[in-house]
């Protein structure tokens, strides 16, 4: 279960950020992966090539696997779990671009420059039920993806096909359909971020609010995906717009805070709980990657610089450090 918004700086300056929700340790650190770059596949023996550099969240188990991240052109993605309603090819398609839902995003990142490219080379893609190392099953996922114009939107595979959809909300969060997700907006539109000021008459006694906040009342706070979902459309609309990436990174950091699950308290059927082992934040326009770990509230930030970039192998950096941001150049 995850949670992430997109966020404009004042000087239009474009970030993806996104929780990790997850009970199963993922082991995930800050990568980068140099230009033409090989990457094995389950699917088919032939693999796929990613001409594009970029930078995520990944684990090396006999080839890096990420699950978020930026390239080189400010491209943008996150897969988040889409359980229930996901639906993939039971074999690989002769022809076809043929991926497991866990490689969606490294190929996205590795080989498009906008999401208006996307979409034109979506009908090359087939998404097939095969499963991910480590996890061995079938990741459930659907995916957001966004670019530096700004332009953002929702890819889910159902049973009736592929949907690529514009996101107007900049949010994403899990099942279940994005389309339901935004029919549920509708149930709250009394939200805003100013106090209610008018009083209510009941029989005899007049009722006024008790003062700042009753704007939000009946705000959901529970950690299911669409309570998740309205808060977090909800604060993207009315934080504050900054001008500096760093602040922008502090800004969605706060944001965030209002969906991050903490160990313990949103334990599953088999008794293992979820929570939010990282946080990332992807700036589109330097461009450079940011993550936060649950352990070590440090934030590592890690560049795209062109010695990552044409490097002859993917680069891996380690969670560390006391300053606020630990840079990597």
């Amino acid at each position: 279960m995850c949670t992430s918004l997109t966020y404009q700086t004042s000087g239009g300056d474009q970030f993806l950020a996104r929780t990790m929700d997850f009970g199963f340790e993922l082991g995930g650190r800050p990568v980068v992966i140099p230009r033409q770059h090989h990457f094995t596949s389950v699917t088919n023996a032939t693999g796929f090539d990613a001409p594009y550099s970029f930078a995520g969240t990944g684990r090396d188990l006999n080839g890096y696997i990420l699950v978020d991240g930026v390239n080189e052109y400010g491209v943008s993605a996150a897969a988040l779990y889409f359980a229930g309603q996901a639906h993939y090819a039971a074999e690989p398609v002769e022809g076809q671009i043929n991926l497991a839902p866990h490689e969606v995003v490294m190929w996205i990142l590795g080989n498009v420059k906008s999401t208006a490219e996307l979409s034109q080379r979506l009908a090359d893609l087939t998404i097939t039920e095969s499963a991910a190392p480590l996890l061995n099953i079938v990741v459930p996922l659907h995916w957001i993806i966004s670019d530096r114009q700004g332009e953002t939107f929702v890819l889910e595979q159902e049973a009736d096909g592929m949907h690529y959809m514009k996101n107007p909300v900049g949010v994403m969060t899990n099942s279940p359909d994005f389309d339901w997700h935004l029919k549920n907006l509708s149930n709250y539109v009394e939200l805003q971020p100013m106090p209610h000021t008018a009083s209510r008459q009941y029989g005899d006694l007049t009722v006024n609010a008790f003062g700042p906040g009753t704007g939000a009342l009946g705000m959901p706070g529970d950690y299911t995906s669409p309570s998740r979902f309205i808060r977090t459309v909800f604060n993207r609309e009315h934080t504050e717009t900054v001008d500096t990436d760093a602040a922008a990174v502090n800004t969605l950091s706060h944001m965030l805070n209002s969906v991050e699950i903490p160990k313990g308290v949103k334990v599953k059927a088999d008794g293992s709980d979820d929570y939010t082992q990282y946080r990332a934040y992807m700036s589109m326009n330097e461009p450079a990657f940011y993550m936060q770990p649950y352990n070590d509230q440090t934030i590592t930030r890690v560049a795209l610089t062109e010695a990552v970039m044409t490097a002859d192998t993917p680069t891996e950096y380690a969670l560390a450090g006391q300053q606020q941001f630990k840079a990597v150049n």
